[in-house]
């Protein structure tokens, strides 16, 4: 079972072209989610239960699946049967958008790795909502597994009014989030990233901290790895200041150096040569703040999530090293935790 998707399975998929192998195993998982027989199967992955307890929230354990994989909140039942502790659906925007021209996702095997300049291609905030509205009332609603949803700027929304983009996303998604993050920190939205700046970060809090005082779901962010250790500081303390109560390390990275010059291409690098700085953002994040940290980048086997665990970490998300290795990385992991 162990080897199953790495014999079998990734070769078949790693022969299509990624995007088309990416449609094709939500298609199949969102199949799956509908039909009580192929969840039970599914459930044959699923690792021990390694409760995990988090700003108010219970995991049945620490490892999610990361922000990207299912944008849209297709599979959730799915997902969950796999044993995911939780489940980051998004990045979802405030007006639906298809993304870059493609092609747009690129596998260096030999480098374990990913490069992505998908662009937020999603369905948009009022169809992911009507789509989690009609879930839980199906009754396939995953139990224990958490659910968060990730938000981005929609990029026809010029970066001046990118707080009202943020806020209209929240608005219509928060009742079905067990946790919201921002993500100010992907690549391929031009001008996002500006959003993590001292001046530009605390604005979009303060708005998305108003629209919670009711709802009271813990907010998180999600950040570069690109970030200057000075502007990494000022993140850390927009966010102590208003109330951030996780925060994901890390995004995507623009530092290809793994990547042979004459196979580079554009967009954010995923996969094991992100490991180290993921983790050293992960160390210096928990050095410097208690706000907890989600940690996300390399993970592809049990020694990675122990590296990341011992830098600090409180949870877990995988999304390319669960390409590369598949489902039976969950429980390989979890059975290493303590």
């Amino acid at each position: 079972m162990k080897n199953l998707y790495q014999q079998f399975v990734r070769p078949i998929l790693f022969s299509l072209d990624p995007e088309t192998a990416h449609h094709l195993a939500i298609a199949w998982l969102r199949m799956a989610s509908h039909l009580d027989l192929a969840l039970r199967a599914l459930k044959a992955f699923q690792p021990p239960a390694k409760p995990k307890a988090l700003f108010g929230l219970n995991f049945p354990n620490p490892i999610g699946l990361a922000a990207g994989f299912d944008k849209n909140g297709a599979a959730i039942p799915a997902w969950a049967a796999l044993g995911f502790g939780f489940i980051e659906i998004g990045t979802v925007t405030a007006k639906a958008q298809p993304g870059n021209p493609k092609p747009r996702i690129f596998r260096f095997p030999k480098e374990q790795a990913l490069i992505n300049r998908l662009g937020f291609n999603n369905d948009g905030a009022d169809a992911i909502a009507e789509r989690l509205r009609g879930l839980r009332a199906s009754g396939r609603w995953p139990g224990s597994c958490r659910i968060g949803i990730n938000i981005g700027k929609s990029k026809a929304t010029a970066l001046s009014e990118a707080t009202a983009d943020y806020v209209y996303s929240f608005q219509r998604l928060h009742p079905f989030a067990d946790y919201v993050a921002l993500n100010v920190s992907s690549p391929n939205t031009p001008g996002l990233r500006e959003l993590q700046g001292r001046e530009q970060l605390p604005i979009l809090l303060q708005a998305i901290a108003d629209q919670n005082r009711t709802a009271r779901k813990p907010i998180l962010i999600k950040v570069a790895p690109d970030l200057l250790p000075n502007e990494l500081e000022d993140v850390i303390a927009s966010c102590e200041q208003n109330g951030i109560a996780g925060i994901i390390a890390t995004n995507t990275t623009l530092d290809h150096s793994a990547i042979p010059a004459g196979q580079d291409l554009e967009g954010g690098l995923s996969g094991a040569p992100l490991r180290e700085k993921s983790t050293a953002f992960v160390r210096a994040i928990a050095t410097r703040s208690t706000i907890p940290v989600i940690a996300s980048g390399g993970i592809f086997d049990a020694a990675g999530a122990r590296e990341k665990l011992e830098a600090g970490a409180q949870l877990l998300q995988v999304y390319t090293g669960y390409i590369y290795r598949g489902p039976g990385l969950l429980r390989e992991i979890a059975e290493t935790l303590p």
